[in-house]
C-alpha cells in the first residue's frame, strides 16, 4: 500500500485476481491471468507491470490454492484470500482523476456485492467523499484563475460538470 493506505497498482491486480476467483469459485491460471489483464487493460490501458508475479504471490502467500485437473492447474480462493479480498475492497481511495483510481473504482463496483451491506454503503460514502474533494480542488483552482485568459476555465468547467454528474450518480446509487 501507499503511505496513505491506498492501493498500489500491484494491489489493484491482486484485488482483481482475488475478486474474480471469489465470484467464479475456480479458474485456470491462464484464464485468470487473461481475465485480469483484459479488465485492467480496458480500464487503464495496457500495462506489463505486475500481473504474472501477482498471481504467483497469491499462491505463495496462501491466498489461493492450486489443484491439478485434466486441463491443467486450477486456482481457488482460500479463507485467507477472502480476508485479503475484503481488506483490499475496503481500502481508502486517493483523490484525483488518475488511471489507477479509475481502475480501483471499477474494481470496487465489480466486487462491491461481495461485501456486507453496511460495508457496501461505507464504500459508496468513501467514493462520494473522494468526488466531493476532487470537485472542491478543481473549483478552488478555477476560482484562483478566474481572470486568466486562455482555455483553462473552459477545461475546468468541463471537468467540474463531469464530476458533478458522477456525484449525482453516486448519490442516487447510494439510495438504492
Amino acid at each position: 500500500m501507499f503511505a496513505d493506505d491506498t492501493l498500489t497498482p500491484k494491489e489493484a491486480a491482486r484485488l482483481c485476481s482475488l475478486g474474480t476467483l471469489a465470484t467464479v469459485i475456480s479458474m485456470s491460471y491462464a484464464k485468470l491471468a487473461s481475465s485480469v489483464r483484459h479488465f485492467q487493460d480496458r480500464i487503464q490501458g495496457p500495462s506489463l507491470d505486475v500481473l504474472g508475479s501477482s498471481i504467483e504471490l497469491l499462491k505463495y502467500e496462501g491466498l489461493v490454492d492450486e489443484s491439478e485437473c485434466e486441463d491443467g492447474p486450477i486456482l481457488t480462493i482460500t479463507k485467507e484470500g477472502q480476508r485479503e479480498l475484503r481488506f483490499l475492497l475496503t481500502a481508502r481511495m486517493r483523490p484525483g482523476a488518475t488511471d489507477l483510481n479509475k481502475l480501483i473504482i471499477a474494481l470496487k463496483f465489480r466486487f462491491l456485492h461481495l461485501l456486507a451491506p453496511k460495508e457496501q454503503k461505507l464504500q459508496i460514502e468513501i467514493m462520494l467523499e473522494t468526488v466531493e474533494i476532487e470537485i472542491a480542488r478543481l473549483q478552488d483552482l478555477r476560482d484562483t484563475h478566474e481572470k486568466d485568459t486562455g482555455y483553462l476555465l473552459t477545461w475546468l468547467d468541463q471537468e467540474l460538470s463531469v464530476l458533478k454528474v458522477q456525484l449525482k450518480w453516486l448519490e442516487n446509487f447510494a439510495t438504492r
